[in-house]
């Protein structure tokens, strides 16, 4: 068999060349995410930084504490204070006393310092620095003096962000990459059927078919796979050095080397070749003799029962995400996590179903002329080949309509919220901004802050917040979508809260702990709706006395000179702005991290789809030159002919494109619910030049690649 097989592949060499591109790609693809994976799951051993001279470091305490039920024990869950504790002044005098106290800066701290650092580096024994701090602060040496420097927590979060990325790129990866190479193995065994017909003739039996397209698939997914794990080596370090230069990963970040990223990469493309081919050997094993050789020019049962059963349930299973997402979490529809692999579920539905809508959509569309006629015709009768280009049209449209969509919806609807929250005229931001009362005008000034919760006794939750200096002037400069009490009734024994607090009754007290760490138990004066997000909590500058205020809110009172209110509040040491120029600054439509996300997702997406569509065609192409020699004895000209492959092209393309749309649509219908679930506002970014961009790439590569063979002759064919 394998033999047989081998002869088989070097006959059909052309024909499988994109599969094994394709194939080669992918696993190239996911041994560069699994190598770029394993490397962000640790960072290096980095000496420490801050306070590298300095044997001992005091810092002041920087997470919270709380125990928490797990079941029937109890454990105790740490959140990172929004205020970490300093290293106080009568700390740092008993620390002088052991020895130099080094700040940050090497300066050594001198008896007159008023304001507490957050650590110091103490050269002096750790024995005697224990004795002398005890519970007022921590003690690190060693690699552990790591965690007073602030490129720690950097790095930390750069290395989660790439690994968002890579893992979200590898599942796409594999995702397309199946898709892909089902759809033209599949299509490569429909063109077959004649030469199946021809052995069942000669006496093959179905599992000697089915033996042979597997043992294809296996040598062709072997070589394709080893090709990738050589191409993943070099196309890990490219990634790399793109996500340090997108700032999405830290400067220090490399490939580390790794054997399992390749094992997997490579049992992958072989799992993926076999699972492509599985169905199409199947279906070849169960055709007759006379059978094939009937149907070797008009396809029939596209859809097998299998396919329809398994597409009907993902279409069921797409509905039921889509209605479990909007009535048990929302907002959710607006995370990466989500809105990039609930359309998978309804893509990979729509694909399976797409041959039940090729009749209905050639009988509603009526192109004029002859060669209109042939062009729906044709489109009609070749349903494997109509299917096979849509497909890998449908999954660019769909996730450049889905993705991109949701993910520039998200900034949009933050912007859109912000502004109906706002009634300033002008903002000023900046880091410890100076409020002082300003002529004309009204200012609301607040500072970041968080508090922390613990819900029905099992988690420690951490809500953004922001701190008030005054709560009336906030009633009278925000607009804050209030559903019960009064913002003006905030003072410092009380709290604003939104909606997804599980405690959010008017009057009712709830326990928190505030930013620095203090425990806290105080009134509810206020509910505001869930929004996405931007509707934090709000608490009095009192309950927040390390929060530095970094936004000052300014309303014009009526005839006030606006260049003169301008004017003062550039003394704050912020940065004057209109709202709508604040607006355009604070939530741009998308981030440069958001911008090189969207690039390789739906760069990886398109790239398979032009492939896909350049060796279907090609194959496509190599099996017709009977059926267009046909057209060109019945009278047809070499223009007329070139006209129907391009007009059969770009039918197939459309309708791949028309199904990628309506998945992109359902899926933003979704997200359009989700927002009037939540109260936010209801702004749904569509990027239809990014969809039709897809297309039009898709369709002009598709057409290329079936006029490129030699199936349509320049010289007409002999008559006689």
């Amino acid at each position: 068999m394998l033999t047989v097989a081998l002869a088989s592949l070097r006959t059909r060499w052309t024909a499988l060349t994109g599969t094994f591109v394709a194939l080669a790609l992918g696993v190239g693809l996911i041994a560069a995410m699994g190598l770029g994976l394993a490397s962000t799951l640790g960072a290096p051993d980095r000496a420490p930084q801050r306070f590298a001279a300095s044997p001992v470091v005091v810092m002041g305490d920087d997470t919270l504490t709380v125990p928490v039920r797990r079941g029937p024990s109890t454990a105790e869950v740490t959140r990172k204070l929004a205020h970490p504790h300093p290293v106080d002044i009568a700390l740092l005098r008993d620390l002088r006393r052991l020895g130099p106290v080094t700040r940050d800066d090497g300066r050594t701290t001198a008896s007159g310092l008023r304001g507490g650092p957050d650590a110091v580096g103490v050269d002096a024994p750790v024995a005697e620095v224990r004795r002398v701090v005890g519970d007022r602060a921590l003690v690190l040496t060693g690699d552990d003096r790591r965690r007073a420097d602030p490129a720690t927590e950097r790095d930390a979060e750069g290395l989660l962000t790439a690994n968002v990325l890579l893992g979200t790129a590898g599942g796409l990866t594999a995702f397309v990459s199946v898709f892909v190479v089902a759809s033209t193995f599949a299509f490569s065994v429909a063109l077959r059927r004649r030469e199946f017909g021809l052995l069942r003739t000669a006496g093959a039996t179905p599992g000697q078919l089915r033996r042979l397209l597997l043992t294809e698939a296996a040598v062709v997914g072997t070589l394709a796979s080893a090709a990738g794990c050589v191409l993943g080596g070099p196309g890990a370090q490219l990634l790399a050095g793109l996500l340090v230069d997108e700032g999405m990963a830290p400067s220090w970040f490399v490939i580390r080397p790794a054997a399992w990223p390749l094992h997997a990469a490579f049992w992958t493309g072989q799992a993926v070749s076999l699972a492509g081919v599985w169905a199409a050997s199947r279906r070849a094993g169960r055709t007759g003799p006379a059978e094939a050789l009937r149907e070797a020019d008009v396809d029939t049962g596209v859809l097998p029962p299998v396919r329809r059963l398994l597409g009907f349930v993902l279409l069921a299973g797409a509905a039921f995400l889509m209605a479990k997402t909007l009535a048990a979490d929302p907002s959710a529809l607006l995370k990466r996590k989500t809105y990039i692999t609930q359309p998978m579920v309804l893509i990979t539905a729509v694909a399976l179903l797409s041959p039940l809508l090729v009749h209905p959509l050639t009988r509603l569309v009526r192109l004029p002329g002859a060669t209109g006629t042939l062009v729906t015709a044709n489109t009609s009768a070749a349903l494997r080949r109509t299917a096979a280009v849509a497909a890998p049209v449908l999954i660019t449209v769909a996730l450049a309509g889905a993705v991109a969509g949701s993910a520039m919806t998200g900034p949009a609807v933050k912007a859109a919220e912000a502004r109906e929250h706002t009634g300033a005229d002008l903002v000023v931001t900046g880091q410890g901004l100076r409020v002082r009362p300003v002529p004309g005008a009204t200012l609301s000034a607040s500072a970041p802050t968080a508090v922390y919760v613990r819900e029905e006794g099992s988690a420690l939750v951490a809500f953004e917040a922001r701190a008030v200096d005054d709560a009336k002037a906030l009633a009278r400069v925000g607009r804050l979508p209030v559903v019960a009490g009064d913002i003006a009734d905030l003072d410092d024994g009380s709290i604003v809260v939104n909606e997804e607090w599980t405690q959010h009754t008017v009057g009712s007290t709830v326990r928190v702990w505030l930013g620095d760490g203090r425990p806290a138990s105080l009134r509810i004066a206020a509910v505001l709706a869930l929004g996405t997000g931007n509707n934090g909590a709000y608490v009095t500058r009192a309950n927040a006395p390390a929060a530095a205020a970094d936004r000052i809110e300014a309303r014009l009172s009526p005839g006030a000179d606006r260049a003169a209110v301008e004017a003062r509040l550039r003394g704050t040491g912020g940065t004057v702005r209109s709202t709508e120029q604040w607006l355009a600054a604070t939530y741009p439509s998308a981030g440069p991290q958001t911008r090189t996300g969207l690039v390789v997702i739906l760069g990886i997406a398109l790239l398979y789809t032009l492939i896909a569509l350049a060796n279907t065609m090609l194959m496509a192409g190599s099996v017709r030159s009977s059926e267009l020699d046909a057209l060109r004895l019945a009278g047809a000209t070499r223009p007329q002919v070139l006209a129907v492959v391009a007009g059969e092209t770009l039918f197939a393309v459309g309708l791949g494109a028309l199904l990628g749309l309506a998945v992109a649509g359902v899926q933003l219908a979704g997200l359009a619910a989700a927002l009037a679930s939540v109260s936010a506002p209801v702004v749904v970014s569509v990027p239809w030049a990014l969809m039709g961009g897809a297309a039009g790439t898709c369709a002009l590569v598709a057409v290329g690649a079936a006029l490129l063979p030699g199936a349509v002759r320049r010289r007409s064919p002999r008559t006689g």
